[in-house]
């Protein structure tokens, strides 16, 4: 199998799955209560006992940080589902319907795609108040704009294809056309770009927490937690660093994947 060959891509599936494991079932891999002290000794370093140290009040960072998983990513496959629903919807029908309609609405979606996306999100989350929920809508909305381009883009190819043409010449009508037929054909290119986007996601959904944007404390988002470490950089580095350096990891582990799916064996 090509997928044994490629020990980077192994290392990043076996990364994701304890990744997945963490947001399931985060008990099976945290040694402590994220939200209780563990002792007395505060900014304790890392060490064998407590892999990521300890913060300022003395809880686990390790263990916050698996707890966190749940948290962010979450959030950011919320913001990834609810951008492929919107510009999935955007660029299927725009892409079959074309004309008018196609143009009119596509002009929407550039002026979409000029706005940055953490902009358009601070908007929502200014909007629908603090929180990983309005932090996901927020990136989600701004990622709908690149999932209707790669959409629309998709269901023009796939229109003119033969099998396409003999269902309507069959007298099947344009809607079920559209989802029995076009849908299927066009929606798999889509589908690896939301894995690429996830990664997006996560990086825009830690980057919102950082600013203190996402869940409030004592709530461990991955984010927050590099925030809340700030404070104690020269004398406990571990604090921002190490949830930094698991952030990093889970983007990278869902890029290297995203690129596998994508067809860049």
């Amino acid at each position: 199998m090509s997928v044994l060959r490629k020990p980077g891509l192994i290392i990043s599936l076996l990364f994701l799955i304890l990744t997945v494991v963490a947001v399931v079932a985060p008990q099976w891999l945290a040694p402590y209560d994220p939200y209780a002290s563990v002792g007395t000794t505060r900014f304790e370093p890392p060490s064998l006992e407590h892999l990521f140290g300890t913060d300022n009040l003395a809880r686990d960072v390790f263990s916050r940080v698996i707890y966190g998983a749940q948290l962010s990513l979450e959030a950011a496959g919320l913001a990834v589902l609810v951008g492929g629903i919107v510009g999935g919807v955007i660029g299927l029908v725009t892409g079959y319907l074309r004309g008018p309609v196609d143009f009119v609405v596509m002009r929407f979606v550039d002026v979409l795609l000029a706005i940055p996306g953490i902009l358009l999100a601070l908007i929502v989350v200014a909007t629908l108040g603090f929180g990983p929920v309005s932090i996901a809508i927020g990136v989600g909305l701004g990622s709908s704009g690149s999932f209707a381009r790669v959409m629309r883009a998709q269901v023009l190819r796939v229109r003119g294809e033969e099998f396409v043409e003999a269902a309507r010449t069959l007298g099947v009508r344009g809607p079920t056309v559209l989802v029995r037929h076009v849908l299927p054909n066009a929606a798999r290119q889509v589908v690896s770009m939301a894995v690429l986007e996830l990664a997006l996601a996560i990086l825009s959904v830690s980057s919102l927490s950082f600013l203190g944007f996402g869940a409030q404390p004592p709530a461990p988002e991955w984010g927050a937690l590099v925030s809340s470490g700030r404070d104690y950089i020269a004398t406990a580095p571990w604090l921002s660093i190490l949830p930094g350096i698991v952030i990093l990891a889970v983007i990278l582990a869902v890029n290297r994947v995203s690129h596998y799916i994508g067809g860049d064996r």
